[in-house]
């Protein structure tokens, strides 16, 4: 499993053990913290499409909830970076339920 490692740490093996040991530790936390990270930059692209079209992000899923639109925020980005007018629709959508 220290395959790839450099110098002694793929050699002797308490030093491999102890490289491979960190990597697994290092692997099992950032498979959770991955997913953070996808929903940060989920709401930062919703939110750069939101203010385009005049509304922040906070007011845009406030009035998603109200229009009884759902869904999630990794749609929502992609329609934010693929497709404008489709996000331009549900802005417009949650413009009208905030009103």
């Amino acid at each position: 499993m220290a395959k790839g490692h450099r110098g002694l740490r793929h050699k002797v093996f308490r030093r491999a053990n102890e490289s491979v040991m960190h990597a697994l530790r290092y692997a099992y936390e950032h498979r959770r913290d991955r997913k953070g990270d996808f929903r940060r930059l989920w709401i930062v692209r919703i939110n750069a499409a939101a203010r385009i079209h005049g509304l922040s992000y906070s007011r845009l899923i406030e009035g998603l909830k109200k229009a009884g639109v759902e869904i999630d925020r990794k749609s929502l980005a992609d329609l934010a970076v693929r497709d404008q007018t489709a996000f331009g629709e549900i802005a417009q959508a949650a413009k009208s339920a905030l009103s």
